[in-house]
């Protein structure tokens, strides 16, 4: 008797996924592009009707996506609940159907999600951002909204004279940057944390846990819902094409920035690292030792974090303006980053069984601000 062919969905929140033909528990499968963009690499689907059968998943056609160089090492996230992540077995074969993921895994439950990374919902992020705003002495705010009409939210909190900005998931399939904030906005907010507490008295804070509301619920990896990377908008945002990037710009402009951190994940790059603005035309000495105190502070309290991987540097003179980075360092003198954590594992301290995780995302979080700490009262 043959066995039924298990079912595959991605009609929900981030869902990404076209199905080419099922057979049995096999599957091919191609991933759909940002819309009005040539952007593709996030996926996150649901299989049905698999439970104790080895599923063959294979998603094809990944030489022409975004980084194709990320899917060799590279392994599918799996949960059967929702809440736990694993890795799936399998492998990456450049030769086969013009770049093959196959992904490789027996389903103990009659349901299983598979996803480029742990998703998070925009479900999650309300949650995240009602339980933040009730916390003592957090303010809510609206910045303004996207295309699709949802609210850019900012949660504001601290008492300092130091202007700190937190934002994230620019890129939306970069989903390990929310569960970064999950983590720093829990060290902020939790009455019990001294450095939280300490921080709140040194600088007043603004936190955007998810710039791309929309490129995260239609499933992008990269873009907005207009295909607008919005990482590259810094310089001249617009309503029509980037309104998230007007409006947090905008709102810096009204508070100053005195140190910003902006969150992302590679998908090349084994490890975690940070990104500077080493090219702009005001780069002076000063600026960079903040900058490097700061990435040695990092190293030190965390082996989470390296500095031997990373992106070339720029050549003085030389930096993309566009990138948010650069234009807070050079617009308002700020010691500003980019942190990037890998969508594989850190290969100098790897967890077979999860690889990079949500829980190493938070809790690295949480290592940041301990080190932000360290690094104002250095200063001071």
């Amino acid at each position: 008797m043959t066995s039924p062919d298990i079912q595959i969905d991605a009609a929900f929140d981030s869902g990404n996924i076209e199905i080419l033909s099922i057979a049995g528990a096999t599957a091919r499968l191609a991933i759909r592009k940002d819309h009005q963009s040539d952007f593709y690499q996030w996926f996150h689907f649901r299989v049905a009707g698999g439970a104790g059968r080895e599923l063959e998943l294979k998603i094809t056609g990944l030489g022409g996506s975004a980084y194709p160089d990320g899917w060799s090492g590279y392994r599918a996230a799996v949960s059967e609940d929702r809440e736990f992540w694993a890795r799936a077995g399998g492998s990456y074969d450049a030769a086969e159907d013009g770049g093959t993921l196959t992904i490789r895994h027996t389903m103990q439950a009659g349901l299983a999600w598979f996803a480029y990374f742990a998703p998070y919902s925009m479900e999650r992020h309300h949650d995240l951002v009602s339980q933040a705003a009730g916390a003592d002495g957090v303010d809510y705010r609206c910045l303004g909204r996207s295309l699709d009409g949802q609210p850019i939210d900012c949660l504001e909190l601290g008492e300092g004279k130091r202007q700190v900005w937190l934002y994230a998931r620019q890129h939306p399939g970069e989903s390990m940057a929310e569960w970064w904030m999950e983590g720093a906005i829990d060290c902020l907010t939790d009455p019990a944390n001294p450095a939280g507490r300490r921080l709140r008295q040194l600088c007043r804070f603004h936190i955007v846990p998810n710039a791309n509301p929309d490129g995260s619920r239609r499933g992008h990896l990269r873009t907005n819902a207009v295909g607008t990377n919005l990482n590259r908008e810094w310089d001249s945002p617009s309503a029509g094409k980037s309104p998230e990037v007007l409006a947090i710009r905008n709102a810096m402009d009204q508070s100053g920035v005195d140190f910003a951190m902006d969150v992302h994940g590679d998908e090349a790059i084994p490890a975690v690292f940070l990104a500077g603005f080493e090219g702009i035309p005001s780069w002076n000495t000063a600026l960079q030792g903040g900058f490097d105190r700061y990435k040695t502070i990092l190293a030190r309290r965390t082996p989470d974090f390296q500095t031997r991987l990373g992106y070339p540097v720029a050549r003085a003179g030389t930096a993309n303006m566009t990138m948010s980075t650069n234009q807070l360092a050079e617009r308002f003198g700020a010691v500003s980053m980019t942190l990037e954590m890998p969508f594989k594992d850190y290969d100098g301290l790897p967890d077979p069984v999860q690889n990079w995780s949500p829980e190493r995302s938070a809790q690295l979080g949480r290592d940041c601000m301990g080190a932000l700490l360290e690094w104002i009262e250095g200063a001071d």
